[in-house]
């Protein structure tokens, strides 16, 4: 089964470390849009990969800023 890559979404954060017990974590894991989504903390960037066929960026965005953290698409 091959991957549609519209449905990779990728960000640069600015989140070092993220506790799996932290509401973030849990609201990621939890989404019923997100299939799956992980941070490269080894990047400088702290890139975010999120995988959804519902969600668009601005909507992952958002979300991410509403947990205090900075989040930018990148292309």
């Amino acid at each position: 089964m091959e991957t549609n890559l519209n449905t990779i979404h990728i960000f640069k954060t600015n989140i070092k470390q993220i506790n799996p017990d932290c509401d973030m974590h849990r609201t990621l894991d939890n989404h019923s849009d997100i299939e799956q989504w992980s941070i490269d903390h080894e990047d400088v960037d702290c890139v975010l990969r999120v995988v959804s066929n519902v969600l668009k960026p601005d909507a992952i965005i958002g979300m991410i800023n509403e947990f205090g953290h900075e989040c930018q698409e990148l292309s």
